[in-house]
């Protein structure tokens, strides 16, 4: 993004309100505002995790099939497309979780799959999510839903707690070839101990956009795959309009805000969204 958009954004976090939750209590709200995440959370049985599951390896294999060139990271925004992914994220347990933080008005505005494969030597560096983001203010949450259980064996996801409350953060680009991502937060372990986001498959956690973290290469022989879902208010917006595409007004009233919204799909169109994809 040019420095020039990022300027524009209100890059602040807000810390939550709410004396009536739904499914967090008190005490998880107060964590969540001192230090920028809640884990973990029950979503799914075992039985429906193990759904998931298949349900993600016949995605990718379809993937797979239509383009070859592209890998388990690939899966990105396929809400808009597959009626499977779609119910995913409108999970109404999922939904009440994120009600108690951003509101009744809900929009899911992007989902991707973070796919570490046995033995992937790439790690995912310190980063705050919203730095990647033309968006404003920043009260986006990101709902990491386990897919394969996550521990720090195979590379589970970190925080640095605390961190969402201090603002933007400086970085710098890191190689595609030894990082998911190209930003890397300079010097981040003046940041204090992370914090690893261990989950069963069919948890998850949720983490505010400014909260750093990352997750290392995954040495072990078991993958570790986790579904990565934004939610923010109507009232978030794109300094980019080309953003406002993709997303699923999940609860409430979205009226007057600039997101197009998607009805559930009809099957799992996976094709479509393939040829939408850069190629590598």
């Amino acid at each position: 993004m040019p420095n020039a958009v990022k300027e524009e954004r209100d890059l602040s976090f807000k810390p939550v309100v709410n004396a009536a939750p739904r499914r967090l209590t008190g005490r998880q709200i107060s964590f969540y505002n001192e230090f920028g995440y809640v884990m973990p959370l029950e979503g799914f049985t075992p039985l429906e995790a193990g759904r998931n599951r298949v349900y993600f390896d016949d995605l990718l294999g379809k993937v797979k099939k239509t383009r070859s060139d592209l890998d388990a990271y690939s899966i990105n925004g396929f809400h808009v497309c597959c009626a499977g992914l779609y119910d995913i994220v409108t999970n109404p347990v999922i939904l009440d979780h994120v009600q108690d933080l951003i509101g009744p008005d809900v929009v899911c505005w992007g989902s991707h799959f973070f796919c570490k494969q046995a033995l992937d030597p790439r790690k995912v560096a310190w980063h705050q999510d919203a730095s990647y983001w033309p968006l404003t203010p920043a009260r986006t949450v990101t709902v990491w839903l386990a897919i394969d259980d996550a521990d720090r064996a195979n590379a589970a996801m970190m925080f640095l707690p605390g961190t969402h409350k201090m603002g933007h953060l400086k970085w710098r680009e890191v190689a595609l070839d030894k990082a998911i991502l190209n930003q890397e937060i300079e010097n981040a372990g003046r940041f204090g101990q992370p914090v690893h986001d261990e989950l069963k498959a069919g948890q998850f956690s949720l983490h505010a956009d400014m909260l750093a973290h990352g997750s290392e290469p995954n040495h072990s022989d078991r993958r570790r795959c986790g579904l990565t879902i934004r939610y923010c208010p109507p009232s978030v917006r794109s300094l980019i309009p080309a953003w406002h595409g993709g997303a699923v007004l999940c609860r409430g009233s979205g009226a007057g805000s600039p997101w197009v919204y998607h009805s559930r799909p009809v099957g799992d169109d996976v094709e479509a969204r393939v040829r939408s994809i850069g190629a590598n």
